[in-house]
């Protein structure tokens, strides 16, 4: 019967070392080449959106609404596809912007806006003043972290709850003048797959930040992304800041990724009617318009809420087993040695592990030496330094469940392999 490492005798705990350093050997001499870095989603749910691309074959279907979707123009995107993100955010179609393939790219962009010209609310432009800091709720999304580092703000690390980021400290934070903004992912978390409370929502909403021209980054990537169980619902972010007095304080996010195709997604930014207005007038000098013809195509495709999410049981029938496997390999290798903790997702994209404090490096270095690449450790905190070492997100959806069974085997002995180094130190 397996028991707590830490319990263990010097010799039952060497004789363990033994035994699973053999089994480790033996993974290695595979030679095995597994890939669990990145989100993706994997053939078998591309190959069953992929009738997306022939829902257009005729000249007639590019004209919609008295558009010809093949044409320039529409800056912010058609009225079809704003009702379309509207129905599955629950915002009103005024308040949308279409943009391309990534939301990340939007993201950016307003970022950016306001580095280089400032927002609705700005005195001035952000690149003017002396210190920028961003609210960075941690475990988090590494891509957006690389943002607000690449122009140079001091990101502060705030720590995640069951119930979403540690809103005592955000609503003290805010106070300072200098906190222009804070990340937010507020259904299935990345990479804890945490859902915001209607509380903690609510408390952002209702914010009173010192800076006037504060941004909320409301990432809703995974709003309809369950994998386990029924559609949960989610509250308008936006009417919720209006209703609070805060109506231009929010820019919410999503895209088409993980529903249809990420190469050819399409992506939304929806912020009151004044921001839109504010940032149009900006980003109609850097484009004239997003692809319209795809925005079109999953307009047909995709046609409401009820039919996306119809869509999403079908990807759900494909995730649920990998992500079973992923938490039977932990609760059954894992669980009784006292090694690690971890979240137990119902949707979103990935599995985030806890290991005792200074295991995470440790356990991602034997994992690609054993032939399995994930994604490093450090990654879902400010600037890529993870102070407890602990933190390993795990992306299931790529690799068939074959292959998965083998990567959380060698991840599994890695993980036991590390904390038995740590401990026989």
């Amino acid at each position: 019967m397996s028991m707590a490492y830490k319990d263990m005798t010097p010799e039952l705990r060497r004789q363990e070392y033994d035994a699973v350093k053999t089994q480790y050997d033996a993974l290695k001499a595979k030679e095995l080449r597994l890939n669990m870095a990145r989100g993706k989603p994997g053939k078998e749910q591309l190959d069953m959106v992929s009738d997306i691309l022939t829902v257009l074959s005729r000249p007639e279907d590019c004209i919609v609404d008295g558009v010809d979707v093949r044409n320039y123009g529409e800056l912010s995107g058609i009225g079809a596809a704003k009702r379309l993100f509207a129905d599955i955010l629950g915002c009103r179609p005024e308040e949308c912007f279409i943009g391309g393939n990534a939301s990340l790219t939007l993201m950016y962009d307003t970022i950016s806006k306001a580095y280089t010209h400032g927002l609705l609310h700005s005195e001035k432009p952000w690149c003017k003043l002396d210190t920028i800091k961003w609210l960075c709720p941690a475990p988090g999304y590494d891509r957006h972290f690389k943002i607000t580092q690449s122009f140079g703000f001091e990101m502060i690390t705030v720590p995640m709850t069951p119930e979403g980021p540690d809103m005592d400290l955000v609503e003290s934070l805010v106070r300072d003048p200098a906190v222009k903004g804070m990340w937010c992912v507020p259904k299935y978390s990345n990479p804890d797959g945490i859902v915001y409370s209607d509380a903690t929502i609510r408390r952002i909403a209702a914010l009173r930040p010192a800076a006037p021209d504060f941004l909320l980054m409301w990432d809703n990537a995974y709003c309809v992304h369950e994998f386990f169980g029924d559609y949960v619902p989610f509250p308008d972010i936006l009417a919720l800041c209006r209703e609070a007095g805060n109506p231009d304080m929010v820019f919410e996010y999503a895209s088409t990724s993980k529903i249809t195709l990420p190469g050819a997604g399409v992506s939304v930014m929806a912020a009151s009617v004044d921001n839109q207005a504010y940032m149009q007038k900006l980003l109609g000098i850097q484009t004239i318009s997003y692809d319209k013809v795809n925005a079109l195509r999953h307009v047909l495709y995709l046609k409401d809420k009820a039919h996306t999410l119809a869509l999403m049981k079908r990807h759900a029938a494909i995730l649920g087993p990998k992500f079973r496997c992923v938490l039977d390999h932990l609760e059954r290798d894992i669980a009784p040695l006292g090694i690690a903790s971890w979240q137990k997702p119902k949707g979103g994209y990935f599995v985030s592990v806890n290991t005792a404090p200074g295991l995470a490096k440790r356990t991602l270095e034997l994992c690609r030496e054993a032939g399995v690449v994930m994604t490093g450790a450090g990654a879902t905190f400010p600037y890529g330094i993870d102070p407890n070492d602990s933190n390993i997100r795990i992306a299931p959806s790529l690799p068939p469940v074959g292959e998965l069974e083998q990567a959380m085997e060698i991840f599994c002995t890695s993980l036991r392999l590390a904390a038995l180094e740590q401990l026989m130190a």
